[in-house]
């Protein structure tokens, strides 16, 4: 089940009327809970033991570290351990497992051996690196919240009693299956205390799944189609200018389908009473590379900045152990992305970029992950605004290179993008290929310009659609527009989720 069909538009109705036709907030959870299996199962029933089965472990781990807060650190440290081995072991075994003994056989052959691996045909449950990653973030953060408690820290604890709690913030279907990925710490005190029907919260949640709609429908959808074309053979075909659009389409296709994923869970989330973290923060819009990935896929960013990054050591014990912890960071980033040596050097070409554009980034830059009309001059307010428009565009420059590694089928056919691209430009006649798409070009290029232009002036919003100071009618007249426009240019089979695949 898929946010972009109808069946998910009635299955949230049904939720929504029977979550908020029953009071009390355990009922409301306990709503909550069998939808979100529902919901998840609707995929493949087999998934929701899966899911259960992980859930279950990691919350009688999180308890056995709450009762032995006063023994020994050993064992709980050897709770937290059993915790990170299951999890990344159930991980790596759907994930991860064909991709190494590919690997080490074909190691092995380029020695002239010719091994004889046993190999699995495991279906990856779809959303299995989203919610292991925030099981395994709770464990981790009870056990912290002990070590602190011993130590006389005043830190809040996070661990619940409350099984139906646990499990329902695990499975919370807004977000279960691809994020943002949320922390105890923030979500779970949302489901453990009272909820009303706030109307204003709900509006917004539903305008703001609109924009994700339009977004996926209107944008992510069609220029997938275009990305395919040029991207999905996997042999090199097209001239240099051709790839180098088509890369520029992917870097948008991939933010409209991720963003607008990212934007129905949290719209769908106010519907419920509830607020998940925001996740993309205008990221086309920064000035470094550093910046980029404080904007995109925020709740990925700062875990793997919490729990990766900062205990190898971060930026505390000089520049050696920074640009090492920054590489290992990065590099398993882009392996939690997908199971493929593109992924791995994606995420480690993305580090290294980050590490540089740290120690080269002007200190006036802006580094929040709000992008308010202060922080940035426009780019005709002088100087100061064309050198901020240059470091965009080539800070967009450096990120679309570096998605040909994340969309390309493997890394022959990236290798091969790069050099057609590098060849080509200079040649009049390889741009003449263009004239072949002209009708695409023509239809979505100014699409992706307007995007381009709302999100700019619409930056000081929570999302383009908020239009607080627009008259009622105004608003109205467009809410209705883009809900039809987004209708009629619907596929007859909407595409999945980017990162349904993750």
């Amino acid at each position: 089940m898929t946010f972009t069909t109808l069946t998910f538009l009635l299955f949230l109705a049904v939720v929504f009327t029977g979550y908020w036709g029953v009071r009390g907030r355990a009922r409301q959870n306990l709503v909550l809970l069998v939808a979100s299996y529902v919901f998840y199962g609707w995929w493949d029933v087999r998934f929701c033991g899966l899911i259960l089965a992980s859930s279950l472990v990691d919350f009688a781990i999180a308890r056995a570290l709450v009762r032995g807060r006063d023994g020994a650190g050993a064992r709980q440290r050897a709770l937290v351990g059993l915790s990170c081995a299951l999890n990344l072991g159930l991980l790596g075994l759907f994930k991860y497992y064909g991709f190494f003994v590919d690997s080490f056989a074909a190691a092995l052959g380029s020695l002239g051996l010719a091994p004889s691996l046993p190999s699995l045909h495991l279906v990856l449950p779809v959303g299995i690196s989203f919610y292991t990653f925030q099981t395994l973030a709770y464990t981790i953060d009870v056990y912290r919240d002990q070590v602190a408690a011993r130590s006389g820290a005043a830190r809040p604890g996070v661990a619940t009693d409350s099984l139906l709690d646990y499990l329902t913030y695990v499975a919370l279907f807004p977000q279960l299956v691809a994020g943002p990925i949320e922390r105890a710490r923030r979500l779970l005190p949302q489901l453990q205390r009272e909820r009303s029907f706030d109307e204003a919260q709900a509006r917004d949640g539903a305008k703001l799944m609109l924009w994700g709609f339009a977004k996926k429908i209107i944008l992510a959808d069609h220029l997938g189609e275009f990305v395919e074309q040029v991207y999905g053979a996997g042999v090199v075909h097209a001239s240099g200018p051709v790839l180098a659009v088509a890369t520029i389409c992917f870097a948008f296709q991939i933010y409209c389908d991720f963003s607008a994923y990212s934007d129905i869970a949290i719209g769908c989330a106010k519907l419920l009473g509830l607020s998940l973290v925001r996740n993309f923060a205008y990221p086309y819009f920064s000035q470094s590379v550093d910046e980029f990935w404080r904007r995109w896929h925020i709740s990925l960013s700062t875990w793997f900045r919490d729990y990766v990054y900062v205990p190898l050591g971060g930026s505390r014990h000089g520049p050696a152990r920074l640009w090492l912890a920054l590489m290992l960071t990065f590099t398993l980033s882009g392996l939690w992305h997908g199971a493929s040596w593109t992924f791995v050097i994606w995420g480690a070409v993305n580090g290294l970029l980050v590490g540089l554009a740290a120690r080269v980034r002007p200190a006036s830059t802006p580094s929040a992950t709000r992008l308010g009309a202060s922080d940035i001059p426009a780019p005709l307010r002088g100087l100061a605004g064309l050198r901020a428009l240059a470091r965009m565009l080539a800070t967009f420059g450096l990120i679309c290179l570096t998605w040909v590694l994340f969309r390309a089928v493997d890394l022959p056919q990236a290798m091969g993008i790069f050099r057609r691209i590098l060849l080509d430009i200079p040649r009049a006649d390889a741009w003449r290929e263009l004239v072949h798409h002209r009708e695409f070009l023509s239809a979505f290029g100014p699409l992706l310009i307007t995007l381009v232009i709302v999100e700019w002036l619409t930056r000081d919003c929570e999302h383009p659609l908020a239009l607080t100071r627009w008259p009622r009618p105004l608003r109205w007249a467009l809410y209705t527009g883009l809900g039809w426009f987004t209708i009629y240019l619907m596929p007859d089979d909407p595409g999945a989720f980017i990162y349904f695949q993750f």
